[in-house]
């Protein structure tokens, strides 16, 4: 005599039982213009990043800058053969930085400005219709004053800027 067990009334049962839910959200890893806006004090012609594109809290974050024609400073930088400048390639960086920063757990507020730029060196130019990513990552935080980051910036998977970025946090 063989016997059977049906099973389909176990199945059917574990179907129905909803699954079990995790009061934790995940953690945000990505931040559109509005987000960031509410994080960096940079406006109009100066905020050089227009999305977060994957963000890390308390390590790094990648962010993205359209470079288009309508920037201000291609007016001369320069005229008929438009350039993005070093030093907005190195303030966009900053500012990816300044995303890590603001998200520190220790940050009770203030604004964080350059303290120095060390070993920084561009590779290619960056001219209008490309996109720089902007990758920033946290070396060191000491004191809750000073801080320590490496910046990279690609265009099309090429390098085209890196170097370490110091910041210090002043009160406003």
């Amino acid at each position: 005599m063989s016997t059977t067990l049906d099973r389909s009334q176990d199945i059917v049962a574990a179907i129905d039982e909803p699954a079990p839910t995790t009061n934790s959200t995940p953690p945000k890893t990505t931040l559109n213009i509005q987000e960031i806006q509410k994080l960096l004090p940079h406006r109009y012609p100066f905020a050089l990043v227009d999305k977060i594109i994957d963000f890390v809290p308390g390590e790094k974050a990648i962010g993205l800058k359209n470079v288009t024609l309508n920037e201000p400073f291609f007016q001369g930088h320069f005229p008929g053969h438009p350039l993005m400048p070093g030093v907005m390639i190195i303030e966009a960086m900053a500012q990816v930085g300044g995303i890590v920063l603001t998200q520190l757990p220790e940050y009770n507020g203030g604004l964080f400005v350059f303290r120095g730029i060390d070993g920084v060196k561009f590779r290619q130019q960056v001219v209008p219709g490309d996109q720089l990513i902007m990758t920033v990552e946290l070396q060191a935080f000491k004191r809750r004053r000073f801080a320590k980051m490496h910046a990279r910036a690609e265009v099309d998977g090429q390098l085209v800027a890196s170097g370490d970025l110091s910041f210090a946090l002043v009160e406003v």
